[in-house]
């Protein structure tokens, strides 16, 4: 079992996130807290430039909705699920895998 996280962002920061690390910085961050959690296995990361998304009619749909829906950036998500957004929090990351089946290292 494979779980996908995906971190939709930029590398300007979010205009209402000042305070905020960047999206390659919380999408490494996110790597490492979770690697220390449940160990290096199970989980496929994915970063998406919102600016530069690749060709993949999912990763172009999810960044339509970020600018239509105004969601502050970067945008987690676990499967399909959003999970944090702007400054998102570790613990409903953990408990969204932790609901997947992903269990602590």
């Amino acid at each position: 079992m494979t779980i996908t996280l995906t971190v939709y962002g930029a590398d300007k920061i979010c205009p209402s996130c000042i305070n905020s690390p960047g999206s390659k910085e919380t999408y490494e961050w996110l790597q490492a807290a979770i690697s220390r959690k449940f160990g290096d296995g199970g989980i496929k990361y994915e970063y998406v430039d919102i600016f530069d998304p690749p060709k993949v009619h999912h990763h172009q749909a999810f960044v339509e909705r970020i600018f239509n829906e105004d969601l502050f950036y970067p945008v987690v998500l676990v499967e399909e699920d959003i999970v944090g957004e702007g400054n998102p929090r570790l613990k409903s990351i953990y408990k969204a895998l932790e609901q997947r089946g992903l269990a602590p290292a």
